[in-house]
């Protein structure tokens, strides 16, 4: 070995620092790029010679090269932003993107995304992003994705509506309340004889104590309103005693108007005074103004003109699965919508608080077919077989009569105003109707080896046979981390390390070159040596 071998030494030295100020470089350059994950260079020594010396055998070293380029994969700070389509994670994992045009798959930290013109989610580059369909619910709970990885994108920008399925009311009944709806045949049913849907005034205010009215959706999202009588029963019409219980009848109605259903001979019931009329019942109250009882009636399927106002036309509603009873509003007119019992109706799901716990259904005295088996006899009313009351239920105190719970499930149709992203990846849809609708749910990939993915340029990274393939799956799941909203993940980089970095290599460079310049020294020592 000569002093040249030293010099090639150097020359290795400088050029695995050189390696490394490239990759310093690099980092402060990404100092401020989103997602970007720095850098570090290893070194090795290289191969050895063998020296032979008194003690034996020994080695000299020929100088250094890189041995790797370690990727820092550590989580970067979190940066606020304006727009909810921004998203980081925290934790393990990457956000997929793909090259529509190629059909490659990418992998990023930054979460840089929007919608574009077309309603597909993509990064900077143009590449969309990844996941899945979203159960509704999934923003609630557990999350359910629906179907195979897919492009996320927003086919629609509307919520369709839902009609109604369901009514909540509550209220009060004024334990002082007069009855107003006198029908001494009928007693427990006069509001309903009483009504009279071709007037203009179908029931007249001084034939009721209290109303409430709750608004309603049909099929096409047009809103009705239904309208709740109530009226107590005075004891003195009934020729049972009522154990100190106080019974109030109620009629649910709508607009005669917008009274869609046909009768069975073709008759169109807003043609009669029966028009707007859709269930009528009573409530039974005990001595402590406590909800115990209940019960419901509505048109028989088939009733024709020429009995609709008769009260045995009237038979105990149909039950839903929930033990509540249910009534039929045909709102468009359509065919086929204007019973329970038709095929394809509606129904509508009744809930004053009330209750058959257990799904039986109705306890009906023998003898009672229809509301006008009642007559005047308290113990003819029905029932639920189990009642179970609710902490909702109707009340009937010593005070005015008020509604304090009023609910129902349908919705006119919406347009959408905003995104949302929860921590577990759902994006969900805010519509100008008030409804919160999960799309989709953002695909996380995992990697075994995150060291071996590709570095692509553009904040994206691929999968190589030392990465392993992505094993894809939902935030929060399986040592995934989870999505923050409105934020993008800084780079990682950490400048002071990188200073102090940068003077390391700095000397260690200019160390090698020393090498360089002594060595060429003494080679010039050498060559004096033949001149001298």
């Amino acid at each position: 070995m000569g002093l040249s071998t030293s010099m090639w030494t150097a020359i290795s030295g400088l050029t695995s620092h050189s390696e490394s100020m490239s990759v310093i470089g690099n980092n402060l350059a990404n100092a401020n790029t989103l997602g970007f994950k720095s850098g570090t260079v290893h070194f090795e020594d290289m191969f050895y010679s063998q020296l032979t010396t008194a003690s034996g055998f020994d080695q000299v070293g020929h100088g250094s090269r890189v041995s790797t380029i370690y990727t820092n994969f550590t989580q970067g700070s979190y940066e606020a932003s304006s727009e909810s389509t921004h998203v980081a994670l925290g934790g393990k994992g990457m956000f997929m993107v793909t090259n529509k045009t190629s059909g490659s798959t990418y992998y990023t930290r930054a979460g840089n995304f929007t919608f574009n013109q077309n309603g597909y989610l993509e990064d900077p580059n143009g590449y969309i992003v990844q996941g899945w369909k979203a159960a509704d619910g999934s923003s609630d709970g557990k999350v359910t994705t629906v179907g195979s990885l897919t492009d996320i994108r927003l086919e629609s920008y509307q919520s369709p509506p839902k009609a109604t399925e369901k009514i909540s009311l509550a209220s009060n009944l004024d334990l002082n309340s007069d009855d107003n709806s006198l029908d001494a045949t009928n007693p427990f049913f006069s509001l309903f004889s009483n009504w009279d849907g071709t007037d203009e005034t179908p029931l007249g205010d001084d034939r009721y104590a209290y109303q409430t009215t709750i608004k309603v959706y049909d099929e096409g999202g047009t809103a009705h309103d239904l309208t709740v009588y109530f009226d107590p029963v005075d004891e003195a019409s009934m020729t049972t005693d009522p154990n100190g219980k106080r019974v109030f009848e109620y009629v649910v109605t709508c607009d005669p108007a917008q009274d869609g259903r046909t009768l069975a001979d073709g008759t169109h019931l807003n043609t009669t005074s029966s028009a707007g009329m859709l269930m009528t019942g009573t409530i039974t109250f005990d001595g402590s103004g406590n909800m115990v009882g209940m019960n419901a009636f509505t048109l028989d399927s088939a009733a024709t003109a020429a009995n609709v106002t008769d009260l045995s036309s009237w038979v105990p509603a149909e039950m839903s699965d929930n033990g509540m009873p249910t009534l039929t509003a045909n709102f468009t007119g359509q065919p086929n919508a204007n019973f329970t019992t038709d095929a394809d109706a509606l129904p509508i799901e009744i809930d004053f608080g009330l209750s058959d716990k257990y799904n039986v259904g109705w306890n009906i005295p023998a003898g009672v077919t229809s509301a006008a088996s009642v007559g005047t006899d308290f113990t003819l009313l029905p029932n639920y077989d189990t009642p179970d009351r609710s902490a909702t239920a109707f009340t009937s105190y010593d005070e005015s009569s008020t509604t304090t719970v009023q609910t129902q499930d349908g919705y006119a149709p919406g347009f959408l105003q905003d995104i949302a992203v929860n921590d577990d990846g759902v994006v969900s849809g805010q519509y100008s109707n008030g409804q919160i609708i999960d799309l989709f749910v953002l695909a996380v990939a995992d990697f075994d080896n995150y060291q071996g993915l590709k570095q692509e340029g553009g904040n994206l990274f691929s999968e190589t046979t030392a990465s392993g393939m992505a094993r894809t799956g939902t935030a929060n799941t399986g040592g995934r981390g989870d999505v923050a909203s409105a934020t993008l993940e800084q780079s990682n980089v950490d400048m002071s390390t990188e200073m102090v970095r940068l003077i390391t290599i700095q000397r260690g460079f200019q160390a090698n070159g020393k090498v360089i310049t002594t060595t060429d020294t003494l080679l010039g020592e050498v060559i004096n040596l033949k001149r001298s």
